[in-house]
């Protein structure tokens, strides 16, 4: 399976050298930016979207949003609590010249949904934030994706945690159940048709209704 990872990582074409370093500084930092098969997936699935707008919670160093964006000129509504983070990306947003495009909120996103109320509706929503508060998450900010738009959620296989019988770590053993049971009520949820794709860490893939 590694083989095959590294086989795939091999054909995936150069994201240019601001976007690289990017990816380098994220494993030197251990910043979690979305594993690179993934959003090489997600990238895939924007561009069939084609949407003209997208609502990212969870912008780290503005990595998925400056991709995202390059891939499909949407415009970009991104949210960031860690001061440290939301500089950085405001940095490397600079730096590839997005600034008209992609716009980042600081604060718990848990505080700005009242911000959105004058806002279109979105068409893509990207969940990739604290993984313990994806329902609530979704519960806050589903509201603002236009009927037919698409919800991505990352990490929802958790390193493959969701399918272990028993996890001997109390701390990922609390977050695995919270995450089993955002995907159970994901896919019973009777506005969206879900659908879970086991590429980078899990993506849940939600259309609505």
């Amino acid at each position: 399976m590694e083989q095959l990872e590294t086989y795939v990582k091999s054909l995936i074409p150069s994201r240019g050298l601001i976007v690289e370093e990017m990816e380098r500084q994220a494993e030197r930092d251990h910043v979690p930016i979305m594993d690179i098969i993934g959003m090489e997936f997600l990238l895939q699935q924007l561009k069939l979207i084609q949407p003209e707008n997208i609502l990212e919670i969870g912008t780290a160093i503005g990595y998925s949003a400056i991709r995202m964006s390059q891939a499909t000129g949407a415009t970009i509504v991104t949210m960031e609590r860690d001061e440290q983070r939301y500089e950085q990306a405001l940095e490397n947003i600079q730096r590839v010249e997005l600034e008209s495009k992609i716009h980042v909120w600081f604060g718990d996103a848990m505080n700005l949904v009242e911000k959105l109320e004058s806002s279109p509706h979105f068409d893509v929503l990207f969940i990739d934030a604290a993984k313990g508060q994806y329902q609530r998450f979704f519960e806050l900010y589903e509201p603002y994706v236009k009927r037919g738009g698409v919800i991505f959620s990352d990490n929802v296989l958790f390193r493959g945690l969701v399918a272990e019988a028993e996890v001997e770590s109390k701390r990922l053993r609390n977050l695995t159940e919270k995450i089993k049971t955002y995907n159970s009520w994901l896919m019973a949820h009777p506005r969206y048709d879900t659908r879970i794709v086991p590429v980078g860490d899990g993506l849940a893939i939600s259309i609505k209704r």
